[in-house]
């Protein structure tokens, strides 16, 4: 299949490209500017249309995989124009685009699983039918887009499916995601650039954490027998506090490490509990993940490790 990556010089695009290219489908990216990478990256911006469909009569995708937009639900409480910019702007952009050139991919719409938002109490985790709270700038415009992406199946009849995974973790990522973050403070601290503390924000949140390189399988599944206009709901099924992350990266520390725990009061509102009901995406795709948090959180350190050298 020829595919097209929005969003591919990012941490999951990156993935998505190599899993891709390694089962034999060709590959290009679109992003924001043209980069370096083991595969074409065209710069184009999502918001522009015309530009954006240049690139699309150039690759003629059979696959597009939507992934571009604001991914940090943190700074979006800080920067929402951005958020929404970013994650409906675009995304009308992209689905503009594609209908003015005429052609007709199949499109993964990569949505998140904080569209959810909280369960009330004693309520189950959510499944696709649940409806949508997000508790974020960040969410709620991934919320907004998602229902378009849903709209365009309607009218003008593009072929999408959408997915709403949760916490995607995995080496690679950026020091702007706690696992991560963490994982560069401790491997700083093992090569005597940083203290030997990590400062963390809060603590509390529970999140459902599936590896990067699991997750991409999925997407390549649910673009060879997802249904479109469908949702389906993408995680590991177990929900870990990132209390529990951060402990787990110290016990793997060469060093003896202490943790400085500041909390973070601009996210008051922000989802507590994310847990994945994943029924849907596992019985319709045979999808499941292969990598522990134990391995994933050890390789994420080592990534750090020859980072940070």
């Amino acid at each position: 299949m020829r595919c097209l990556i929005t969003g591919a010089t990012g941490f999951v695009g990156r993935h998505l490209a190599d899993a891709l290219q390694s089962a034999g489908h060709q590959v290009e990216g679109l992003a924001r500017n043209s980069a370096a990478e083991p595969f074409t990256v065209h710069g184009a911006d999502l918001e522009d249309p015309a530009a954006t469909e240049a690139v699309l009569r150039s690759v003629k995708p059979d696959w597009v995989f939507h992934l571009a937009g604001f991914a940090d639900a943190g700074k979006s409480f800080f920067e929402p124009a951005n958020a929404w910019a970013g994650n409906l702007s675009a995304s009308l952009g992209l689905y503009q685009a594609i209908d003015g050139c005429g052609l007709r991919p199949r499109i993964l719409h990569v949505s998140s699983g904080l569209v959810y938002g909280d369960a009330k109490p004693g309520e189950p985790p959510p499944t696709e039918e649940s409806p949508l709270r997000p508790a974020s700038p960040y969410a709620a415009s991934k919320a907004a887009a998602d229902l378009l992406a849903y709209q365009q199946t309607r009218s003008p009849g593009l072929d999408i499916v959408r997915v709403r995974p949760f916490n995607q973790i995995g080496p690679g990522q950026s020091a702007d995601y706690f696992s991560s973050s963490f994982a560069k403070q401790i491997a700083e601290a093992e090569g005597g650039k940083g203290r030997a503390v990590v400062v963390a924000k809060d603590l509390s949140p529970y999140r459902d954490l599936t590896d990067v390189r699991d997750m991409v399988r999925a997407y390549i599944r649910l673009l060879e027998v997802g249904r479109t206009g469908e949702a389906y709901t993408a995680g590991s099924g177990r929900v870990h506090q990132i209390r529990e992350v951060l402990e787990l990266l110290v016990r793997l520390s060469r060093v003896p490490m202490t943790v400085d725990e500041r909390g973070d009061p601009a996210r008051a509102g922000d989802t507590a509990i994310a847990a994945a009901d994943t029924r849907k995406l596992r019985s319709e795709t045979d999808w499941a993940p292969n990598y522990s948090l134990d391995q994933s959180l050890a390789d994420i350190l080592d990534d750090w490790r020859t980072r940070v050298d």
